[in-house]
C-alpha cells in the first residue's frame, strides 16, 4: 500500500496577460505543483467569479520545463546573431552579479546619461505592463538607479491597442476603453475580440448580457471567435473603420438632428457649445481669454463658465468681439462675426459622409449602416436614468468598442475620436451601461482616475502634455524613441510615457536616420535589461530587428528558456516563475480589460513549490543588485516609498518600514508590504502578513459602482469632455510643427497633419498601396490584405514554447494555421492543410492553409506572433507569422507613434497536404 501523499493547496493568481488578475489555486502533491483549479472562495470577489483562463492551466508544465534555463550562463560566443550559436556556460550568481556589477558601475562613473543624451541603461518588459506582477522588488531597483531608457518596445505601438491608450487618457483618464457590459443592451464591436483577449471576465459578462438580451454587431473583415459570439456578423474592408463610424455619426447629427440626441449632455459635459472663430480655434474672451458660447438666456456670447447661462448647443450666432489663441500664443482679433458652435462645426463636417458614401469605401451596405445607426440611438434611451448606491445617473446602454489594428496606426485618431464622440452624442460616455475606461498608467495616482481628473485649462480635466513651446521643447531627446519630442499626447516623463511612444523608432533610427535628421545621433544602450519580453518575435521584421539587437553592446535577460532575443544575450539570470515566489498586487477601480471591480483589495501569488534548479527569487536577485552597486539604500527607500508594492510601508498610523542599511529578504519584503497594503486599505481595520495571506490568498473589502463612471466626478467639478472639437490637439500639433521645422527637419511632416480638430476621411488603405509604390512594388503583385489576431491559449504567442498551450490550439480551426476564404483559395487551387508561402516585399513566411468562408475574399488572417528560431518546442512547430513580414517604417507610423498589424501580401501554394 502506498504512502499516502502530502496534498496542499496555495492560492495564486494569474497575470500573465492584461486580462487579469485571475484568480486559481495550486494543487502540490509532496511538493510537486499537479494542477491549477479555480478559486471558488474569491467567486463574489473575482468579476472572473474564480476562474482562470486557459492560459493558467499551461503553468505546471511551464513550472517543470525540461528546456528550463536553470542556473546563471554567460555568453562565449563574441559573435552574435540568428546563425551564431551563443555557447552559453554556466556560471555561478557570485560570478553573474560580479559582471553585471562591473558594468553598472562602469556607467555610474561615467555618468548615467551618454553624450546623445540618452540614458545608457535601457530596459524591456513585456505585454501590457504584466510583467511588473512578476518581476518582485526590480521596481525599486529600477527607481533607485535613475534615469533608464525604456523606450526600446517589444511590440507596444504596433501590437498593442496603442492610440486607444492615449485618447482613452485623454477622455478617460484610462489607459483601455471597454462597455459597461454588466449594463449594455447594443454594442458596436469594430474588431475589439473580446471573448479572446478580456479573459473568463469578459466571456462570463458577454454570455450573462446575451442571455439578458443585448445585441453585439460586431465589424470585422473575419469571423474572429468574438464575431461568432455576435448577434451579428458585418465583414468590412480592413482598415476602412473610420468610414463606417462617420457614417453612424452622419445619421445622428445629420438625420435625426440635435433635439433627438441627449442635449443636457452635450450642452453641459462636453465642448458643442464652444464658438469657433474663422482661423478654426474657440473665439474666446479678449480679458479672461476663457471660450466663448452663446447664452440663451441673455441672447449674447459669454465665457463657457459664466453663472446662470445656458449655452446653445447648435447653430451660428453673432459675436461682437472676440479673440483666438494659435499656435505659440499667437493671438487674432475679431469683431461683428458670425460664429458656429462645435456641434454645429461637426454637422457641417459629417454632411458628406453619409451611409452611401461609406458603403463605396468600406464595402458595407448603406442600408445596413444606417440600420445599425438607428438600433444605436434607440437603444440609448435616452433621457432614462439609474440609481447606483443612492445617486441617480443617466442610463445609457450602448457602447461602442475598438480593438487591434482599428484603434492603433494611421486611422486609429479618426476612429478613436468617432467612438468617443459617439457615446457623447447620446450621453453614454462614461455613464452606466455605456462606454467606460478602465486601468490608468500615463496620468496619476495609477490606482484611482478619479483623482486624475481635476481641472484644467478651457473647461476640461487637466492634461499634461509633453511641451511643444520654443522654450520648453525637447530639442535634444532624452529616450530613443523621441517621445516627448514627437508625440505631445503621451505626456509625462515615466516609464509608460517612454513604453507608450514611438517604440518602432527605436529600433529604425538606430539603424538610419532621415536624411534632414537634426537630432543628436542615435547611440545604443550600454546595458540593456530584458525581462518577458522577446522583440525579436513579437515586433515586425524580425530578422532585421534580431541583426539590430545583435548589435547591443551588452544585454542582461531574466531568462525561462531560450528565446529569439536572449539567444543574443551576455548573461542569463534564471528568475524563478509563477508558483516559485511570493507577490502582492492591488484589485480595485478597474484593472484593465473589463476587470470593473465591485470590491477593493489586494490578492498574493503564494509560492508553492521551491525554484527549480538555481532559480532565485526576483525579489533577491533585485536586492543583490542593489547592494554590489552601492544602491541598497536607495532600494529599500524606495521599498519603503511602497515602490513594488501596494502601499508604502509607512505612514501616519502605521510603520512596516525596512531597514535601509540591510538587504531584506523577498519573505521580509512581502510580509511588511502585505500589513502596509491591508492597514492602507483598511484605514487600520485590518493587518494581515504574508503567513495569513498564504492561507487566505486575498484579501478585500466593497466598493461602490460609482467609481466605474467618470461623469459624475467631473459633474461635480464643472468640469467638460474635451469633444467633438479637438483645437488643444489641434494647436499643440501646429507648434510641435514650428519646432520641427525651425530645426529643418520635414520628415515628421505626414504625421503632423493628423493635428485636425474634426478629423476627416483620408484614403487610409492607400497609404499601403503608395508604401509599395515607393519601394519600388506593383501593388497588384500583393493583392491581399493580411491581418493578425488573437487566440487566449497562446498570450500573443508568449507561452508558445508551452506544449499544452498548442495542443489547446491545434483543436480550434485555423488556429495553428493561415486562414483564407475557401473560395479565394479554389481559385488559387490551395486545399485544406496545403503549406503556403505568404509573402510581403520584404520576406515570406509559411504555413498550412485553413480554409473558411468566415474571412473576406480579399484577406488572409494568421493569429499571434510566431516563426521562432530559438524557443524550444515551437521552433520545431511550423507557424506563419505576420511580424516577419510585416515592414517597420517612418511612413506607416502615424501621429501617436504607432502603426497597424496589417501588410500587403501574395499568396500561393507550396506543396498539396498529405492524404
Amino acid at each position: 500500500m502506498s504512502a499516502l501523499k502530502d496534498v496542499r493547496r496555495f492560492p495564486s493568481f494569474c497575470y500573465n496577460c492584461v486580462s487579469g488578475p485571475d484568480f486559481l489555486q495550486v494543487k502540490v502533491e509532496d511538493g510537486v505543483a499537479v494542477e491549477v483549479e479555480p478559486n471558488f472562495k474569491a467567486a463574489d470577489i473575482h468579476p472572473g467569479r474564480g476562474r482562470p483562463c486557459v492560459k493558467a492551466y499551461g503553468l505546471v508544465q511551464k513550472t517543470y520545463n525540461p528546456h528550463r534555463i536553470l542556473t546563471p550562463m554567460k555568453r562565449t560566443n563574441p559573435k552574435k546573431g540568428i546563425k551564431e550559436n551563443p555557447g552559453f556556460t554556466p556560471i555561478s550568481w557570485d560570478e553573474a552579479f560580479d559582471i553585471i556589477a562591473a558594468r553598472l558601475n562602469a556607467i555610474k562613473a561615467k555618468g548615467l546619461i551618454d553624450e546623445s543624451g540618452a540614458p545608457r541603461l535601457a530596459a524591456s518588459f513585456g505585454h501590457g505592463g504584466t510583467p511588473a506582477n512578476y518581476m518582485g522588488s526590480f521596481p525599486a531597483f529600477l527607481a533607485a538607479w535613475g534615469p533608464i531608457d525604456y523606450s526600446f518596445g517589444s511590440g507596444q505601438g504596433v501590437k498593442c491597442t496603442h492610440s486607444e491608450h492615449l485618447y482613452g487618457e485623454f477622455w478617460h483618464r484610462a489607459f483601455t476603453v471597454a462597455a459597461d457590459t454588466p449594463r449594455c443592451n447594443y454594442l458596436i464591436s469594430c474588431g475589439a475580440n473580446v471573448e479572446v483577449t478580456g479573459g473568463p471576465t469578459a466571456v462570463i459578462r458577454h454570455a450573462d448580457a446575451r442571455v439578458r438580451g443585448y445585441k453585439r454587431v460586431h465589424v470585422e473583415p473575419h469571423l474572429s471567435i468574438t464575431a461568432s459570439c455576435s448577434a451579428e456578423w458585418v465583414p468590412i474592408r480592413p482598415k476602412t473603420d473610420p468610414a463606417f463610424l462617420f457614417a453612424l455619426i452622419h445619421v445622428l447629427v445629420c438625420e435625426h438632428g440635435t433635439q433627438k440626441l441627449d442635449l443636457p449632455f452635450l450642452r453641459d459635459r462636453t465642448a458643442s457649445p464652444y464658438l469657433i472663430g474663422p482661423d478654426g480655434f474657440y473665439l474666446r474672451d479678449a480679458d479672461s481669454e476663457k471660450p466663448l458660447v452663446f447664452d440663451t438666456v441673455s441672447g449674447c456670447a459669454v465665457a463657457h463658465d459664466a453663472p446662470g447661462a445656458v449655452p446653445a448647443v447648435d447653430g451660428r450666432y453673432k459675436v461682437s468681439r472676440a479673440i483666438t489663441i494659435g499656435p505659440d500664443g499667437a493671438r487674432e482679433n475679431f469683431a461683428d462675426i458670425e460664429a458656429p458652435t462645435a456641434h454645429e462645426t461637426l454637422i457641417e463636417h459629417m454632411a458628406g459622409y453619409s451611409p452611401e458614401w461609406a458603403e463605396q469605401i468600406c464595402d458595407v451596405p448603406a442600408k445596413t449602416i444606417r440600420r445599425i445607426a438607428n438600433e444605436y440611438l434607440e437603444a440609448a434611451t435616452i433621457g432614462a436614468t439609474i440609481e447606483i448606491d443612492g445617486q441617480t445617473l443617466p442610463l445609457r446602454p450602448v457602447a461602442v468598442t475598438l480593438g487591434k489594428s482599428v484603434n492603433n496606426g494611421w486611422g486609429a485618431y479618426e476612429c478613436c475620436w468617432a467612438r468617443t464622440v459617439l457615446a457623447a452624442l447620446v450621453g453614454a460616455l462614461e455613464n452606466p451601461g455605456g462606454l467606460l475606461g478602465t486601468t490608468l498608467r500615463i496620468n496619476k495616482p495609477q490606482d484611482n482616475r478619479h483623482k486624475s481628473a481635476k481641472p484644467g485649462e478651457d473647461g476640461f480635466m487637466v492634461q499634461y502634455f509633453n511641451p511643444t513651446s520654443a522654450e520648453a521643447w525637447e530639442h535634444t531627446p532624452t529616450t530613443r524613441n523621441l517621445h516627448r519630442s514627437l508625440v505631445p499626447i503621451v505626456g509625462r516623463n515615466g516609464g509608460w510615457s517612454q513604453a507608450l511612444g514611438p517604440t518602432q523608432l527605436a529600433w529604425l533610427l538606430s539603424e538610419k536616420v532621415p536624411d534632414d535628421w537634426n537630432f543628436p545621433q542615435p547611440t545604443y544602450p550600454e546595458l540593456w535589461f530584458v525581462f518577458r519580453s522577446n522583440p525579436a518575435i513579437s515586433f515586425w521584421q524580425t530578422r532585421e530587428l534580431a541583426a539590430s539587437i545583435a548589435k547591443f553592446p551588452f544585454m542582461v535577460a531574466f531568462a525561462y528558456t531560450l528565446d529569439e532575443t536572449n539567444a543574443m544575450a551576455d548573461i542569463l539570470l534564471p528568475d524563478a516563475t509563477d508558483f516559485e515566489t511570493n507577490q502582492l498586487i492591488k484589485i480595485s477601480n478597474t484593472k484593465y480589460m473589463e476587470h470593473f471591480w465591485r470590491h477593493t483589495g489586494v490578492v498574493l501569488r503564494a509560492k508553492a513549490v521551491e525554484p527549480q534548479g538555481d532559480a532565485r527569487d526576483f525579489s533577491w536577485i533585485s536586492g543583490e543588485l542593489a547592494r554590489r552597486v552601492g544602491l541598497l539604500e536607495k532600494y529599500v527607500t524606495q521599498l519603503n516609498r511602497g515602490v513594488g508594492g501596494v502601499a508604502p510601508l509607512k505612514s501616519e498610523t502605521y510603520d512596516f518600514s525596512l531597514d535601509p542599511a540591510v538587504a531584506p529578504k523577498p519573505e521580509e519584503i512581502w510580509d511588511a508590504a502585505c500589513k502596509a497594503a491591508t492597514a492602507a486599505l483598511s484605514g487600520g481595520t485590518a493587518c494581515h502578513g504574508l503567513d495569513w495571506f498564504r492561507e487566505h490568498g486575498f484579501w478585500a473589502t466593497p466598493m461602490s459602482e460609482l467609481e466605474w463612471y467618470l461623469t459624475p466626478t467631473l459633474a461635480q467639478q464643472g468640469l467638460r469632455y474635451e469633444l467633438p472639437y479637438q483645437e488643444r490637439l489641434m494647436r499643440v500639433g501646429q507648434e510641435l510643427g514650428n519646432r520641427l521645422h525651425e530645426k529643418n527637419m520635414r520628415w515628421w511632416d505626414e504625421q503632423l497633419a493628423e493635428y485636425v480638430a474634426l478629423p476627416g476621411w483620408h484614403d487610409i488603405p492607400g497609404r499601403w498601396t503608395r508604401a509599395l509604390e515607393n519601394a519600388g512594388c506593383a501593388p497588384e503583385n500583393f493583392p491581399f490584405w493580411l491581418l493578425s489576431t488573437k487566440s487566449m491559449q497562446y498570450h500573443s504567442g508568449g507561452n508558445a514554447g508551452i506544449a499544452l498551450m498548442d495542443e489547446v490550439s491545434q483543436n480550434l480551426h485555423g488556429h495553428t494555421g493561415v486562414m483564407m476564404n475557401a473560395d479565394t483559395a479554389a481559385k488559387l487551387g490551395i486545399a485544406e492543410g496545403d503549406r503556403v508561402e505568404v509573402r510581403s516585399q520584404i520576406g515570406a513566411t509559411y504555413g498550412r492553409a485553413a480554409l473558411m468562408q468566415g474571412v473576406r475574399p480579399d484577406t488572409i488572417v494568421i493569429l499571434g506572433q510566431f516563426d521562432h528560431w530559438a524557443t524550444p518546442y515551437i521552433k520545431d512547430q511550423e507557424r506563419a507569422s505576420l511580424n516577419t513580414i510585416a515592414p517597420m517604417s517612418i511612413e506607416l507610423t502615424d501621429a501617436t507613434g504607432s502603426g497597424a498589424d496589417i501588410v500587403r501580401v501574395a499568396v500561393r501554394r507550396m506543396e498539396r497536404a498529405a492524404p
